[in-house]
């Protein structure tokens, strides 16, 4: 698809999928917190992204790592709204999403030239964030989180981790298509790491088409996060390349139609490969 209309939509699930590439602009983020808090470094490690294939910029100004605080709107509007200006000057034609929960930041966002809301809480953080969204066209993505990014990993419980999390996913689905959001302009994200064990990520990724067979595009946001350094014995997020990889790998040919990473050179050969698998 094409850079215009990716600003617009979705991909489809004919189309290849496509990264949408980390861009932190806090202190405090898990892996890479207080390396892109300058406006100039930030802009940079976007181009380099960019020139490495993410076809989406995420901008995002507020942690939501585990125990991490919320941060407030005029704080993360300072972060984050002249990184998506030089970014938009710089690369008039990309694709950026704004991370927040906050209609507010969002508004902001958007205005400074993003494209996209990634929003955590799924609409439910905010009450204005839906009639923002719809309003202004903006494509938005609805995660799945149980709890707060404070409280999500206090003892995270679950039947049937898949079968709730689709179920979800579906009822915001309704809510957002019933708040006038169009349906090619709804991401779903079951939200690996956010309030879930190691067996709940693992569970999602292993049966990730039963989300997909919700219907909207599907983003996977798994990159270094905690479960792969688990599962391998790796503390060092920065280590971690090659259990995002495979998690990536597994997500694109599950359907996934969006990936999220911080390695994007990487992420967007292996998306290839799986896209010319199953076009074989």
């Amino acid at each position: 698809m094409t850079v215009e209309s990716l600003r617009r939509r979705a991909p489809g699930p004919s189309e290849p999928p496509v990264v949408m590439g980390v861009l932190n602009v806090t202190p405090d983020s898990f892996s890479d917190g207080g390396r892109f808090v300058d406006v100039e470094t930030a802009v940079a490690h976007a181009t380099r992204m960019i020139d490495d294939g993410a076809a989406i910029i995420d901008v995002g100004a507020e942690s939501t790592r585990p125990g991490s605080r919320p941060v407030p709107d005029t704080e993360q509007v300072r972060r984050a709204a002249p990184v998506i200006k030089r970014i938009r000057r710089r690369h008039p034609h990309v694709c950026i999403s704004i991370d927040t929960q906050s209609a507010a930041v969002a508004r902001a966002a958007l205005d400074a030239g993003a494209d996209w809301i990634n929003d955590i809480s799924a609409l439910r953080a905010d009450p204005a964030m839906a009639d923002l969204a719809a309003t202004t066209g903006a494509p938005v993505v609805l995660m799945h989180m149980q709890g707060t990014p404070q409280t999500m990993q206090d003892n995270p419980t679950y039947d049937d981790v898949v079968g709730e999390v689709a179920a979800f996913l579906a009822r915001q689905v309704s809510a957002a298509e019933s708040a006038g959001i169009r349906p090619e302009r709804i991401v779903i994200d079951p939200g690996i790491g956010f309030g879930k064990r190691t067996e709940h990520n693992l569970q999602i990724l292993a049966r990730l088409r039963e989300i997909v067979a919700i219907g909207p595009a599907v983003l996977i946001g798994a990159s270094r996060k905690s479960f792969i350094g688990k599962t391998l014995g790796i503390d060092d997020p920065e280590d971690r390349l090659a259990g995002s990889l495979a998690c990536a790998a597994v997500a694109a040919l599950a359907g996934a139609r969006i990936i999220r990473a911080h390695d994007v050179r990487e992420t967007v050969h292996a998306a290839r490969i799986c896209h010319s698998i199953k076009a074989h």
